[in-house]
C-alpha cells in the first residue's frame, strides 16, 4: 500500500427534506450569494421554489445565473465571474448535478484571479484563492459535490480540461434522494456509468497489497449495479435512490483511491470524445471503458480475474486466464446494455474522423494512466477498438 493523505472537508447533509434547510447552511458563510443552476427542471420540480424560500427566510440575498449545460462551458464561467464581481458576491450555491457544480467551482476560482480562469485548466496554474461554494445535489453522477476538482469545456477549441485543488472542496453538500425521482432516464443511465467509472479508475491499478480498498471498490460497484436498475424501474424507490446517491458520493470523495496509484486514462480519453461530440460524459465512459479494458487487460490480468470473481461471480474453473478476463469485460458491457447505454462508438453515431486529433490532444501532457501508460498510438488504438 502506498503512503497517502486523505482530506475531505465537505459537510454531507443526507436524507429526506434536507434541501429545505439550505438557507440555514448558506447563511453561515454569506448573505450575498450567486445561485447557480442548469435548465428549467429545478423550477418544474419545485426545487427552485423550495431553495429560494429557504434562502429568503434565512436572510440570504441571491443573484441568479441559470443555463448551465452538460459539459459546462467556459463562456458561462466568464459570465458568472463578471456577475459575481459586479454584485460583490462571495459565495456560490450550486443547485444541480456535476456540470452545475463544476461551473460553480470554476467561477469561484476565477473571481479573485487577475488573469484568465482558463489558466487553471489549460496551463497548470494553481488557484491561490477561491470563493466558497455549497451544493444542493439533484443528479448523482459526477461526485463533484465533495471532490476537489472541476472540468470545463472551451467551446471554440473543443478542449475539455480539469483543475484540481483542495480549495475547490464545497463547504457543504445537501443530498436528498427524493430530488432524483423526476430525473430523465438518459441522465440516470449516464450518471450510473459515471459513478461506476470513478470506482474503476481507482480499482484497475498495478498496486498489490490493497485488500481493504479492493473490497471497498468491489462493494461500491456491486451496490451501484444492484440499485441502478431498480431506480430505472421504480422511479420513486427512495431506498434504492439513497443507495445510488450515496454510492455516487463515495465513488469520488477520494477514499477509494487511497494507497493506490489511480489510473484516469479512460477519463482522459473520454474528455476528448465529449469535448468534440458533446456526448454525455457517462455515456462516453460506457463506450471508452470496455475498449480500454480489452486493450490493456493483459498488462495485469490478475486484476481482471479478481474483478470477474468478486464483482460478477465469474469463476475460473474451465476457463483460461484470457477467457476469464474477457468474460468480466463482457459482463460489464452487458450491464451497460441492460441500463440502455451503447458500448460502441458506431452505436452512438460517432465516426472515426477525429481519432488522430483526439488521441493527440489526450496525450498533450504525456502518457495517460498507470495500469498501462498509454501513448498517442495506444489511445488511437483504443478509439479504434471502441468503433
Amino acid at each position: 500500500m502506498n503512503n497517502f493523505v486523505w482530506y475531505n472537508p465537505t459537510r454531507i447533509i443526507f436524507g429526506k427534506d434536507t434541501h429545505k434547510n439550505v438557507g440555514e447552511e448558506t447563511v453561515k458563510y454569506s448573505r450575498n450569494i450567486l445561485l447557480h443552476y442548469g435548465g428549467k427542471s429545478i423550477k418544474a420540480t419545485g426545487v427552485y421554489e423550495t431553495v429560494t424560500k429557504s434562502l429568503r427566510e434565512a436572510g440570504v440575498h441571491f443573484t441568479e445565473l441559470g443555463g448551465v449545460q452538460p459539459n459546462p462551458r467556459l463562456s458561462m464561467v466568464y459570465q458568472g465571474i463578471e456577475l459575481c464581481r459586479k454584485e460583490n458576491i462571495d459565495f456560490i450555491l450550486a443547485v444541480g448535478g456535476g456540470s452545475v457544480i463544476d461551473s460553480a467551482k470554476a467561477i469561484a476560482a476565477g473571481v479573485p484571479y487577475d488573469g484568465d480562469v482558463w489558466d487553471f485548466y489549460a496551463k497548470g496554474v494553481k488557484p491561490q484563492k477561491v470563493l466558497k461554494t455549497g451544493v444542493v445535489l439533484t443528479i448523482p453522477a459526477a461526485g463533484s459535490e465533495s471532490s476537489d476538482g472541476s472540468v470545463i469545456t472551451k467551446e471554440d477549441t473543443q478542449d475539455k480540461c480539469s483543475c484540481t485543488t483542495e480549495l475547490m472542496f464545497p463547504q457543504f453538500a445537501i443530498l436528498n434522494p427524493e430530488l432524483c425521482y423526476t430525473l430523465p432516464e438518459h441522465q440516470i443511465r449516464a450518471g450510473g456509468a459515471d459513478i461506476l467509472s470513478h470506482v474503476m479508475e481507482r480499482y484497475f491499478v498495478p498496486n498489490r497489497n490493497t485488500d481493504l480498498s479492493d473490497r471497498l471498490c468491489e462493494g461500491t460497484m456491486q451496490a451501484l449495479m444492484e440499485n441502478l436498475p431498480k431506480v430505472l424501474e421504480e422511479r420513486q424507490n427512495y431506498d434504492a435512490w439513497a443507495e445510488v446517491m450515496w454510492t455516487g458520493n463515495v465513488a469520488h470523495n477520494g477514499l477509494l483511491g487511497k494507497g493506490r496509484e489511480e489510473d484516469w486514462a479512460s477519463h482522459g480519453i473520454e474528455h476528448e470524445l465529449s469535448g468534440i461530440y458533446d456526448i454525455a460524459h457517462g455515456a462516453g465512459l460506457a463506450i471508452v471503458f470496455p475498449a480500454w479494458m480489452k486493450y490493456v487487460y493483459k498488462e495485469h490480468p490478475e486484476r481482471f480475474v479478481q474483478f470477474a470473481e468478486r464483482v460478477f461471480g465469474i469463476g475460473k474453473e474451465g476457463k483460461t486466464e484470457d477467457e476469464t478476463c474477457l468474460a468480466a469485460i463482457e459482463a460489464l458491457e452487458a450491464f451497460f446494455h441492460r441500463i440502455g447505454l451503447p458500448t460502441m462508438l458506431q452505436d452512438a453515431g460517432i465516426g472515426r474522423e477525429h481519432f488522430e486529433l483526439m488521441a493527440e490532444k489526450a496525450c498533450r501532457n504525456g502518457k495517460l494512466g498507470s495500469f498501462k501508460p498509454l501513448t498517442k498510438e495506444d489511445v488511437k488504438a483504443i478509439y479504434e477498438t471502441a468503433w
